[in-house]
């Protein structure tokens, strides 16, 4: 059974959780929400419309199975589709790595226009990461729909935020296409502490959420996250036939550096190596696949490589340098968090002092409790014992906003 979620402003939020009915089997397809076109083109006729999307906003013209993504000749994309039908598109927002997907990680993404379009593109990761009144002047309704991998440190669920505190305080209704959580099947990691919120994680949530993005933006207005506890009126468009257990392949690069599945399985452990000296395979073709730097030590840590400029990493950590490190191409990816590459990265460095890059480790870990313990030597088991209270009460909250089972 197909569920559309509406959420409106308001003084109350008592019911902002929908549960998708039915089971689901092997059998059936997923259905982006994009591709749902039948519940979304009715809100978008006579009106002015703004797009929040990148390289990931798609409508699939072969619909893709479970277990199974098409090829890249069958999709289409969502701003390519409305315009063809006629929708008037005004302008799109494009968040961190831009448009068309091709920015280093953290680069900041000038405003431009489409070439293929002719349409102004407002960067969401420039000058500013909110859009102002006057940018949104004109606009009747807004779009956002972007793949995310469920990583708190994956800055898209940031940018979710501030599009939607800009839509509740301009009184512009948001809709969201929703789409799978690849990483939506465990919740896993530190919680994040209020004092050191950053665009790398604006909420108290751990690591990894397990939730898709129309499920987070109803965690957002159910926890009155935006300022003032303003609400954003939402309409989200839910996944046909998906459930946090069915496994999703993605067949578009969400990022540069995320180039297919074992990248992104990966990617909430290896991931915390961007706030340290380490390399995590930036400057190659197997980015969050293996790490290293010159300063491990070379007889424990015998694999080696040299990152050099490439796509979506122009100057890499310790770029043309010879790196000892880790392979872990054919590693075993288990639904959870490890610690056992970073600990070790950091026993087998030769000058522990460069090991950690100064705030850079907070801000990705959401906490300066992890490098403390790290340092002291912890091993991962006494570590993740630290942060079970904070997982527990994060599910009991995670619950009522879920709508896939």
């Amino acid at each position: 059974m197909l569920v559309l979620v509406l959420i409106s402003c308001g003084n109350k939020t008592n019911d902002v959780s929908h549960k998708a009915e039915a089971k689901k089997s092997e059998s059936e397809t997923i259905s982006v929400g994009a591709n749902n076109t039948s519940l979304y083109l009715p809100l978008l006729k006579g009106k002015r419309v703004g797009i929040v999307a990148n390289q990931t906003s798609v409508i699939f013209k072969e619909i893709t199975t479970s277990l199974k993504a098409p090829r890249n000749d069958k999709y289409i994309h969502l701003v390519d589709s409305l315009l063809a039908l006629n929708i008037d598109v005004k302008k799109v927002f494009a968040p961190e790595h831009g448009f068309r997907g091709t920015a280093d990680a953290g680069e900041l993404v000038e405003d431009s226009k489409d070439i293929k379009t002719g349409l102004p593109i407002s960067s969401l990761h420039g000058k500013s990461k909110k859009p102002s009144p006057a940018i949104l002047q004109n606009l009747d309704v807004m779009i956002f729909d972007i793949q995310d991998v469920g990583v708190r440190f994956y800055t898209y669920i940031s940018t979710l935020h501030y599009i939607m505190e800009a839509c509740a305080e301009n009184n512009i209704p948001l809709i969201i296409l929703d789409r799978p959580n690849p990483n939506g099947n465990y919740i896993d990691g530190p919680t994040l502490e209020k004092e050191h919120q950053s665009f790398l994680g604006m909420h108290t949530i751990p690591l990894v959420h397990g939730m898709t993005i129309g499920e987070y933006a109803q965690m957002i207005n159910g926890e009155k996250w935006l300022t003032n506890g303003i609400l954003c009126n939402i309409t989200i468009i839910p996944v046909e036939n998906y459930t946090h257990e069915t496994p999703y392949s993605l067949v578009i690069r969400p990022s540069p550096n995320l180039p297919n599945d074992k990248s992104i399985e990966l990617y909430p452990s290896l991931g915390l190596f961007e706030g340290t000296n380490i390399n995590a395979g930036r400057g190659t073709e197997f980015q969050f696949q293996r790490y290293g730097a010159p300063f491990l030590n070379p007889k424990t840590m015998k694999f080696t490589y040299t990152p050099q400029s490439n796509f979506g990493a122009k100057y890499p950590k310790h770029k043309d340098n010879l790196c000892y490190g880790e392979d872990l191409t054919n590693i075993k990816v288990e639904n959870e968090i490890t610690l056992k590459w970073i600990i070790k990265a950091y026993e087998n460095s030769t000058d522990k002092s460069l090991f950690f890059l100064t705030n850079g480790f907070t801000k990705h870990a959401g906490t300066t409790k992890l490098q403390k313990q790290i340092e002291a030597g912890l091993s991962e088991k006494e570590i993740k014992v630290t942060w079970s209270k904070g997982l527990s009460e994060f599910k009991t909250m995670r619950r009522q906003y879920l709508i896939y089972d």
